[in-house]
């Protein structure tokens, strides 16, 4: 794995744990957008794989 895999692991991660203390605090709607930010954060990833592939 290379950096900036990590780096778009990291992303999605980050992610998730802010959904889940958004919806902890009360805030559900906002937990549940941010959390469709992580699939679309992995799938952005996988296509710039995809692309960058020589």
């Amino acid at each position: 794995m290379k950096r900036s895999d990590y780096m778009i692991l990291a992303a999605a991660f980050l992610s998730f744990l802010f959904s889940v203390y958004l919806w902890f605090n009360g805030q559900q709607q906002e937990g549940l957008y941010v959390g469709i930010w992580v699939p679309s954060i992995l799938a952005a990833g996988a296509y710039i794989k995809q692309i960058s592939k020589p």
